[in-house]
């Protein structure tokens, strides 16, 4: 049976796992689905049409689907769906979609730290740490696992690639292309996303073998610090390096990236 703490205000439509805990002064709106075993902290507000998955814990002040800031948004059964197993930090925010029969998606598994922002249409993978204040615009993508550092700002429709880092404070308004660091102001790839792979908890590489490694060390040089262009450094990384799924995946992100990924940025030398 849910713990409802009797300050909490829960409307008789909104549907809940055993197990739940409300806690103090919290609102959860009609529609709303909570699975079992999610604890919730102080003042949180789990908004209409927002479904969190199991084993949740969501702490004081977080709003979880609220309506759109898009000025385009439309009324209606605009969703907000949480995976199993997410830890959102004090006042986390996350926007519905901001078209009915759409939704916001956040994965599993996930730690959105304090004040961490996700706006109207994205769509989060597993395994993914935003740290505190870090915000995404409307239609952001980001594939798990990865990392976004403190205070970054994430563009809209901009994707963030699997196994890839987005240092703190920075502006991406391109791609993150998979297993690389991205830093700056507007950010740019600073290298692959290896230190600590081996020892650090949670790494977003931890999966990729050491070979594949290798393999991406070689196409890294030719896709980022050759003097090629997108498309010709492609077809040079099809030709020089071995057949590896993890730089095949790279090749494919950075191909089918619409607003085009952060390379270089070249000075007076």
């Amino acid at each position: 049976m849910p713990r409802v703490h009797p300050t909490a205000i829960v409307h008789p439509g909104a549907k809940m796992g055993d197990g739940v805990e409300i806690g103090p002064f919290c609102i959860v709106e009609d529609g709303a689905v909570i699975g079992a075993g999610t604890w919730l902290d102080a003042h949180v507000k789990i908004c209409a049409h927002a479904e969190i998955g199991e084993e949740c814990r969501i702490y004081y002040g977080a709003v979880l689907g609220h309506t759109s800031v898009d000025l385009k948004s439309h009324d209606g059964d605009c969703r907000t769906l949480i995976g199993p197993r997410n830890i959102m930090r004090e006042y986390v925010t996350i926007s519905a979609s901001s078209t009915p029969g759409e939704a916001t998606v956040v994965g599993s598994d996930n730690l959105l730290m304090n004040w961490a922002n996700i706006a109207h249409d994205c769509v989060l993978g597993d395994r993914i740490i935003m740290a505190n204040f870090a915000t995404l615009g409307g239609h952001v993508q980001v594939d798990g696992p990865a990392r976004i550092g403190a205070h970054v700002g994430v563009h809209q429709f901009v994707r963030i690639g699997r196994g890839s880092m987005a240092g703190a404070c920075s502006k991406f308004s391109q791609d993150l292309p998979p297993y690389t660091v991205g830093d700056g102001h507007p950010a740019w790839v600073r290298g692959l996303n290896v230190l600590g792979r081996g020892t650090a908890v949670n790494h977003p590489m931890a999966d990729v073998p050491d070979e594949s490694v290798r393999a991406l060390k070689r196409a890294y040089r030719l896709l980022f610090r050759s003097d090629l262009n997108v498309s010709d450094a492609v077809a040079q990384t099809r030709e020089q390096v071995e057949d590896d799924p993890h730089v095949a995946h790279l090749l494919e992100f950075i191909e089918n990236s619409p607003r085009g990924v952060c390379r270089r940025v070249r000075d007076s030398k």
